[in-house]
């Protein structure tokens, strides 16, 4: 059933009889990427995702109170397990779409050095992450910090924002003056890097790989389906790896 609904959905000649909207929850980290990958989509198949940008943790709540969505692009490979596992998501769904890259980022030009000693360098008054109870990269922050011996140190400084999108727009805005956010937020495609940033040595955290998963919502809707597909076919990966996440 499940090939036969993916050929219906990519098949040209059935695209406009079989247009349908697919209901995305994703994770901030991915939120720019995915814009990108779902032109691509809507082109090829005809059907628009209606996308929901938040934190991983977030939307495992929402899921489990019976939030209608169709996918979850996860920022981690434990909350789709776990969605599977208490019957939320379709089983043998989840793969992996992404690992993710953790980075240091200033929107001031020279204020971040390439070996993160900023950090410890006492000349910042704010450091913003996600929450590290919802979002894994507010989680990979705070190993990093751990790692450095810093987290007493700078724990003061620390602001919590509820998702990486919110941890990016402290930064953005000047409410701080760093912020641990995702390579792909700073890493535009076509477009300079701004301000300064540190890519921190995969040694410093534990590895980010992002899942997708098909939910009970979704489970019959060829769109769904097709989606999912479409998130593993080249022209996706192309530019997946093209905002720095690794396959």
């Amino acid at each position: 059933m499940l090939r036969l609904l993916v050929g219906l959905a990519l098949t040209g000649g059935s695209i406009n009889a079989l247009a349908a909207e697919v209901a995305v929850a994703v994770a901030a980290n991915f939120a720019g990427p995915l814009a990108k990958i779902a032109e691509g989509f809507t082109a090829a198949t005809g059907h628009q995702l209606r996308i929901s940008v938040g934190a991983t943790g977030k939307f495992y709540s929402q899921i489990v109170a019976g939030a209608p969505f169709d996918v979850l692009i996860a920022a981690d490979d434990e909350t789709p397990k776990k969605l599977m596992l208490q019957g939320h998501a379709v089983a043998g769904s989840a793969f992996t779409y992404a690992i993710g890259q953790l980075v240091l980022w200033s929107a001031q030009a020279g204020l971040v050095d390439d070996q993160g000693a900023v950090l410890s360098s006492g000349r910042f008054s704010r450091l913003a992450l996600a929450n590290p109870k919802l979002a894994p990269y507010g989680q990979a922050a705070m190993e990093v910090l751990k790692a450095r011996g810093l987290t007493d140190v700078v724990r003061p400084r620390l602001v919590t924002a509820e998702s990486l999108g919110q941890a990016f727009q402290f930064v953005a805005t000047g409410n701080a003056e760093l912020g641990f956010v995702a390579l792909s937020q700073v890493r535009v495609p076509g477009k300079p890097a701004t301000g300064s940033h540190w890519r921190v040595p995969q040694s410093l955290y534990g590895e980010i790989r992002q899942d997708a998963v098909l939910l009970k919502a979704g489970e019959f809707k060829p769109a769904a389906i097709a989606w999912l597909a479409w998130l593993k076919s080249a022209p996706a990966q192309t530019m997946i790896q093209a905002y720095g996440y690794r396959l």
